[in-house]
């Protein structure tokens, strides 16, 4: 998996590509933990649209990127999910939890 992040003033998008399973565990942290020390960020945007296949480890990544970001008063969103990664993330309830675009 790739991760590129780019941010816009107090917003920062990361954008994945390819297979997000545990593999990517370095990658994934690696890309959003300076968003969570940077004090100017707001929101972190976890972009899916180029994400291939994603499995339980992912989902467990991306809770503990929610948790990290909420104690650090951030909050974090997921975008472009599609296809098999949107049906992912429904069957967990992901919504609930989530603001996805």
């Amino acid at each position: 998996m790739q991760a590129n992040v780019e941010t816009v003033h107090d917003h920062v998008r990361i954008r994945l590509n390819g297979r997000f399973d545990f593999s990517a565990h370095r990658i994934f942290r690696e890309s959003y933990a300076p968003s969570l020390e940077n004090q100017g960020v707001k929101e972190v945007e976890i972009d899916l649209g180029a994400v291939d296949y994603l499995d339980s480890s992912a989902l467990g990544m991306l809770l503990m990127l929610r948790e990290k970001a909420q104690a650090v008063n951030k909050t974090v969103a997921l975008s472009n999910c599609r296809g098999s990664v949107r049906q992912v993330l429904d069957i967990a309830n992901f919504a609930k939890l989530f603001s996805i675009r």
